[in-house]
This record gives structure tokens, C-alpha cells and sequence, in this order.
């Protein structure tokens, strides 16, 4: 696929966008299953008893039918319309939820630098744990960052709850549907139940310049295995992902996992025989 130039305009202006049905049902009848092997053997998914949140990292780099999402014309034409056809992957996390999770970015970057490509693989509605963003609320001059606001705090501040923060949108979904966002947007789920299955895949633009190379840096130092401090066997990505990547693949791959192995040498695929990670990355 290829986006429109309405489509980049609203995601640089909203700070997101929704394609329907880019994933047809039988490639997510193959991710949902691939997904489900993986966090039960990598993830400690059978461990999940609705208590908590479970996730894992790496989401796509376990099983070859996930591997294959970076191989995906829509997938790459969707992150690439946005960020750049020669973005970086750098992994991502992949989850149980449970219950409500509260209004946060995934960092401050200061622009578009990094993108979460996020798939659901349960129908989610406005009460049952869709994303919900505050569009717009990526850029510097929006009013929350300007005035320091938390809108987890609303209801003290303006008597309203959280769920209902003046200006957000719920982007409901059914599997098949992708929502990709900027990491600076502000965004939210409520209703959730005790077992929500989503996944990211988080890519960077690739770095041209000696400040994006620093900022490249900075991002997988605290968005990485090694940031983490899990060793994977493979560097930045699990095996079977580099073993099952062609040229096109690596040109996604080769940047960041050579700026994860230099900032954790002692997780670089050639720092000596370990047992393979498996069990949990985190959890709350």
C-alpha cells in the first residue's frame, strides 16, 4: 500500500492513523495463533491469570508467520509512508492487558522520530480497552505539554475522569485493523478485561545526520534487549528473525542491531555460548 497525502497530513497533524483491514483473515487467523505460541513460550503466557498485565519482548521475532510481517507490503507501506521508507525496526512488546492503562507517551523525542504500530487481536470497543489518543497532544505546543497538565489527574483538576478527558478519541478495531502513532502521542485504554491481545512493532527513521545518530542511540539504549537487560542470543533481535530475514529484511535490521551491540557488547550474537531467554520481560 501506499498513503495518501491526506493520509501523511492527518497523521503529522493528529499524531495517528487507522487502516482497516490491512491484515486479511487468514493472515490474521496465522499471526493470532503465532502470537499466541509465542508468549506461551516465550512469554510466560500460561503463567497469565488476569492479575496483571503480561508482556514480552520481540512480539514478531519468535515464530516466521510474525517474522514475516516485516515483509509485508501493507505493513511496510504504512510505517514507510510515515517515517520513511528506509526506517529502522528496533522490537517491540507484546501483551496480555489487563484493566485500564492510564495516559502516557512512550517518551519525548520532540518529533517524529519514532512510530508504535500497534495490532489488536480482539475486537475492542470504547469500553472494552480500545486505544484511545489525544490528537494532536504529539507536538510541543499542545496544551497539556504547555501547561503541564495530567490528564490522569482530571478528575481532580476539572471533575471529569480520566475516560472521559476532553478531546480524546476512541479508535476502536477489529483484528485486521492497524493503528501506527507517534511515541510522543498521549494515549490511553479503559474497560479492558483480563486478557487483551495486542502487539507493537516500534521503528525509528533512519538516522542522517551525526544528532540523529546520538538520538538513534538514546532511543535503543532505553528501547532495546540490551536497555532491558535481556540477552536474546542474537543482539537486538531473536534468532529467528535474523535467520529467517533476506536483504530487503535486513536493510530494516542491520543499522540498529550494530548500535545495540555496540552499546551492549556483552549481548552481541557473537559474545559466546548462553541459554536462550525465555520467561517474562516485564510485567505491571
Amino acid at each position: 500500500m501506499q498513503l495518501t497525502e491526506p493520509q501523511r497530513q492527518f497523521f503529522d497533524r493528529f499524531g495517528y492513523l487507522v487502516i482497516r483491514g490491512l491484515l486479511s483473515p487468514d493472515e490474521v487467523e496465522q499471526v493470532t495463533s503465532a502470537f499466541e505460541w509465542s508468549i506461551n513460550h516465550w512469554g510466560a503466557g500460561e503463567e497469565h491469570d488476569g492479575s496483571r498485565r503480561t508482556m514480552f519482548g520481540g512480539p514478531i521475532e519468535h515464530a516466521p508467520q510474525m517474522c514475516a510481517l516485516m515483509d509485508h507490503p501493507g505493513v511496510l507501506g504504512l510505517i514507510g509512508g510515515v517515517t520513511g521508507d528506509d526506517f529502522n525496526y528496533c522490537g517491540g512488546d507484546g501483551n496480555y492487558y489487563v484493566g485500564d492503562t492510564g495516559w502516557h507517551p512512550d517518551g519525548n523525542w520532540g518529533q517524529l522520530w519514532a512510530t508504535k504500530t500497534a495490532f489488536y487481536l480482539d475486537s475492542v470497543r470504547a469500553d472494552t480497552g480500545c486505544l484511545r489518543v489525544i490528537p494532536g497532544s504529539h507536538h510541543p505546543d499542545h496544551f497539556l505539554r504547555q501547561n503541564k497538565i495530567d490528564p490522569n489527574q482530571s478528575l481532580e483538576m476539572f471533575g471529569v475522569p480520566p475516560s472521559q478527558f476532553p478531546g480524546n478519541t476512541a479508535l476502536e478495531s477489529d483484528p485486521g485493523d492497524v493503528v501506527i502513532f507517534n511515541h510522543d502521542l498521549y494515549h490511553a485504554a479503559f474497560g479492558g478485561g483480563q486478557r487483551r491481545r495486542m502487539f507493537t512493532m516500534n521503528c525509528t527513521r533512519r538516522p542522517t545526520s551525526p544528532a540523529e545518530l546520538e538520538l538513534s542511540r538514546q532511543y535503543i539504549s532505553v528501547h532495546s534487549p540490551g536497555g532491558y537487560k535481556v540477552d536474546t542470543g542474537a543482539g537486538m533481535f531473536f534468532p529467528t528473525m535474523l535467520d529467517t530475514a533476506d536483504e530487503k529484511r535486513m536493510k530494516h535490521l542491520r543499522q540498529p542491531a550494530e548500535l545495540h551491540d555496540e552499546l551492549f557488547p556483552q549481548f552481541a550474537r557473537n559474545a559466546g555460548a548462553r541459554a536462550p531467554h525465555r520467561g517474562r520481560m516485564g510485567s505491571s
